[in-house]
């Protein structure tokens, strides 16, 4: 935790706004997951929301960043189109 809020403080403003943006867009994901009825799809695409931001973790470059925020808004909008579509 303290090295996490060493790293916070060292970025720039842009960075730490989009590390906030990226860390509430996974948390949404996380939140949408649970609304998976199948446990076995629920643990699949958990692991795969994991997988992903991991994958990613180490990006710098500001635009690919925004870009792999924007198409992470995407699939998480397809994913709570579908659970609904699933309700009705």
């Amino acid at each position: 935790l303290r090295a996490e809020l060493a790293a916070e403080c060292s970025l720039s403003p842009s960075q730490f706004l989009r590390r906030q943006q990226v860390l509430q867009l996974y948390r949404k994901i996380l939140r949408a997951i649970r609304e998976v009825p199948a446990e076995t799809d629920r643990r699949y695409l958990k692991d795969w929301a994991r997988e992903e931001f991991r994958r990613n973790k180490g990006a710098t470059e500001e635009d690919a960043i925004r870009m792999m925020i924007t198409q992470g808004n995407i699939q998480l909008q397809e994913l709570q189109r579908t659970l609904k579509l699933a309700k009705s």
